[in-house]
């Protein structure tokens, strides 16, 4: 199977304004995770290329976009979106062949990238300074104005949505950006940048490097004209890219994933929780920062609920991407081994429940069982470490001190969730989880491309989704004048 994303040739890297080979004209091969064949060959990109994307930006800030108003900016992320709604099976279709997810997931992802872009072209001129009152005789007030050069490195798990939240706030501020998406999962990336030249881009606002993360993601998160770091990744990557971005003093947005908690309490309704408990935890195949891998659930509904998960556990398949399933596979053999490795780890456990790869699942795909395990000790490695996998663990607790001491026992603070019709009880956990956003009764709020989203303690650092990502990427000035 050769894949070409909206005709372009994948072999090629976006710079400029232009699709053009790499200086070292070298390649890697792009696996499909569905059954281990090859999709197509992708531009290895390296030092050299990322100093071009970087230069092109540089041209794009001194030129015809720098000076752009923000209306027009916002226009062109509006055509952009309805591009993508144009283009939308195309898309779906690339994602899931590229990362494994299956088609429904995909085609969601998909929406969410619109509504990203629809978001940003609505906002991009909203972006107001202040006035502050101050001595007599003067006027001060504040501009918002764009870093300049933004360097986005992309995971494979949910290129699409990190794209749009990321690039799509960046140029909403006016920013130029340089994109190295990761090598396993780039195509969606590719079809952006194409879906961006569409829509009238000027040339060097958006670049797209692929190739490998200690190549060009090294290259693009040490670069000297680079003026901010947007990543999502692992927690041992992102301390090398704020390593290396430390160097050139320059701001770093993480987004470095989690361990995240939902919170069942005795009074819960069950009916209503019960598919965000399981859902959350085995979306894309588990491979989700936010996902929810523990369950915490008071010890008067502790049966009930381990008996409807487990029931809703037998029900789930996994099999190829467009087989369209429960879970698709893996990104990658390596992160199936990953989460091979950590399945080992909980062989003294008690399964609760696993669902089923299909027979037919062809036999050189990267598939793992969803599985539910329960009775989970709080410090046991399956409740503290990201696993990336259709991995959950169900953890009894007494009290709500209890709750709160196990959710927050871990070394991330991502995500939380609070089941209960107590309200009271609701304020003080939202006040108290250890989290970036915490919901009550529900979990993920439908994506919110307008909620904040980011993370505490391992997940990060800086925020990412709504308002908050347009101020991140923009730096305040003030000005004072002294008129007498």
């Amino acid at each position: 199977m050769t894949v070409t994303p909206l005709g372009i040739d994948p072999a090629t890297v976006f710079i400029g304004g232009t699709w053009c080979a790499t200086l070292s004209g070298e390649t890697l091969d792009l696996s499909n995770p569905s059954d281990g064949s090859i999709l197509c060959q992708i531009a290895r990109g390296n030092a050299d290329d990322v100093d071009r994307a970087v230069a092109a930006a540089e041209g794009a800030m001194q030129g015809d976009w720098g000076r752009m108003p923000a209306f027009e900016r916002g226009r062109i992320l509006a055509r952009i979106g309805a591009l993508v709604v144009e283009n939308a099976e195309e898309l779906a279709t690339l994602e899931a062949l590229d990362v494994g997810k299956p088609l429904t997931q995909a085609r969601a992802d998909v929406t969410a990238l619109a509504r990203y872009m629809e978001f940003y072209a609505g906002a991009a001129d909203k972006v107001h300074g202040a006035t502050i009152p101050y001595l007599d005789g003067y006027t001060v007030y504040t501009l918002r104005q764009p870093h300049g050069v933004t360097g986005h490195i992309v995971p494979w798990n949910y290129p699409m949505q990190i794209i749009g939240r990321s690039v799509g706030a960046a140029l909403a501020m006016g920013n130029a950006a340089v994109l190295k998406p990761a090598e396993e999962a780039c195509l969606t990336a590719l079809a952006f940048a194409e879906l961006g030249r569409r829509a009238g881009l000027p040339d060097g606002a958006l670049n797209v490097v692929t190739g490998l993360g200690a190549e060009a993601g090294a290259a693009l998160a040490s670069h000297p004209g680079v003026h901010h770091i947007s990543f999502t990744g692992s927690v041992s990557v992102g301390k090398l890219i704020q390593q290396a971005a430390g160097q050139n003093v320059v701001p770093v947005t993480l987004e470095l994933g989690g361990k995240s908690p939902q919170l069942v309490f005795d009074d819960a309704d069950l009916d209503a929780a019960l598919p965000f408990l399981v859902n959350a935890g085995i979306q894309n195949a588990g491979q989700t920062c936010s996902a929810s891998s523990r369950i915490l659930v008071q010890r008067g509904v502790y049966d009930r609920v381990v008996a409807a998960m487990a029931e809703r556990y037998g029900t789930l398949r996994a099999g190829p991407a467009l087989s369209d399933l429960n879970v698709g596979p893996l990104v990658s053999i390596r992160q199936q081994q990953i989460v091979t490795e950590f399945l080992e780890q909980g062989r003294d456990l008690t399964i609760a429940a696993r669902g089923q790869i299909i027979p037919d699942a062809p036999e050189g795909g990267a598939y793992v069982a969803p599985t539910l395990f329960a009775d989970v000790p709080p410090d046991h490695p399956l409740a503290q470490d990201e696993i990336f996998g259709p991995v959950q663990v169900i953890i009894p607790f007494k009290d709500e001190a209890e709750a709160l001491a196990i959710a927050n026992g871990t070394n991330y603070g991502l995500v939380a969730s609070v089941w209960s019709s107590d309200g009271a009880r609701q304020m003080r956990l939202a006040k108290a989880l250890r989290a970036g956003q915490v919901f009550l009764n529900n979990y993920g709020a439908g994506g919110g491309v307008e909620l904040p989203f980011g993370g505490l303690g391992l997940s990060g650092h800086g925020r990412e989704k709504g308002f908050e990502a347009l101020y991140g990427f923009s730096t305040l000035k003030t000005v004072a004048a002294l008129h007498g």
